[in-house]
C-alpha cells in the first residue's frame, strides 16, 4: 500500500464488482412460495347456499310436526289434572249442586271441553266395544255370559285420543267367560 504524499493514512481500495459478481457472491434466497391452487369460490358459494336452502326446506317441513309434538305432550300432562277435576266435579254436583263452588266447576268444565274442541282432542268411549290393544288397557275381567268375551264391560280411567293419535289409553275391564264346575271355561275368540 502506498502512502500518501500528505502525510495521511493509506486509504485502502475498494475492489469493483461487476454486477455477474455481486449476483453470485449474494447469499442465496428462498424462492417465494409457490401459489395455492385455484379454488373456485363461486361454486363453494353456491353449493353453501344450496345447502342452506335444503336445511330451510327441510326445517320448513318438520315444524308443523314438532308444534304437534308440544301440544301433545302439554295436553297429555293435562290429562291427570282433568281427570282429579271430574272426580271433584262429581262430587260437588252431588252434594252441593246449586252452590257458587258447582258454578265454578261447571265453568272450569267449560274452559276444558273448549280447549280439548280447539286441540281436536276426544275422550273414547269404548264401553260395549271389542277390546283394542292399540286404544285399551285391560285392568282386569270380569265374569259375564251377556256379551261376547273381550267386550269391555268396564271403563276405569277414559282414555283420549287427538285427531289420530292416542294422547291416552283407556284403562279397562273385559269381558270373559264364566269358569265352570268342571274346568275352565271353553275357548272363546276375542274380537
Amino acid at each position: 500500500m502506498a502512502k500518501p504524499k500528505n502525510g495521511a493514512e493509506p486509504v485502502p481500495a475498494v475492489p469493483t464488482q461487476t454486477p455477474e459478481d455481486s449476483a453470485a457472491s449474494a447469499p442465496v434466497q428462498p424462492a417465494p412460495a409457490a401459489a395455492p391452487p385455484e379454488v373456485d369460490y363461486l361454486d363453494q358459494v353456491m353449493r353453501l347456499k344450496a345447502e342452506f336452502e335444503n336445511y330451510r326446506k327441510r326445517v320448513d317441513r318438520e315444524k308443523p310436526e314438532y308444534l304437534r309434538l308440544g301440544r301433545v305432550t302439554v295436553l297429555g300432562k293435562l290429562l291427570p289434572l282433568y281427570d282429579l277435576l271430574q272426580q271433584a266435579h262429581r262430587q260437588v254436583q252431588a252434594e252441593h249442586n246449586d252452590t257458587p263452588l258447582a258454578e265454578g266447576m261447571e265453568g272450569i268444565f267449560k274452559e276444558f271441553d273448549k280447549l280439548f274442541r280447539e286441540e281436536g282432542v276426544a275422550a273414547m268411549d269404548p264401553l260395549n266395544k271389542p277390546f283394542d290393544a292399540l286404544h285399551h288397557e285391560v285392568f282386569g275381567t270380569a265374569d259375564r255370559e251377556d256379551v261376547p268375551e273381550g267386550t269391555v264391560v268396564d271403563v276405569l280411567q277414559n282414555g283420549f285420543m287427538m285427531q289420530d293419535r292416542v294422547l291416552r289409553t283407556a284403562k279397562v275391564r273385559i269381558a270373559r267367560r264364566p269358569k265352570t264346575a268342571d274346568g275352565p271355561a271353553p275357548a272363546g275368540k276375542i274380537e
